[in-house]
């Protein structure tokens, strides 16, 4: 029954260490996307013209 009580322990201990890693990290702008805005402006024009394919086909028929 003891070693339930140590291993509770232990996985509470490292529970709590990955959370406060995981807080330091996000405070530290680990998990901020610096990568995506600049990308994402490559692909909107076809985003954009495929709007306008569809609104011009629905027009027509």
């Amino acid at each position: 029954m003891s070693v339930i009580y140590i291993l509770l322990t232990i996985s509470i201990i490292v529970a709590i260490g990955f959370f406060v890693a995981f807080i330091i990290a996000v405070r530290n702008g680990q998990f901020d996307d610096s990568y995506t805005p600049s990308v994402r402006m490559l692909f909107e024009d076809e985003l954009v013209k495929e709007k306008t394919e569809k609104t011009i086909l629905t027009k027509n028929d």
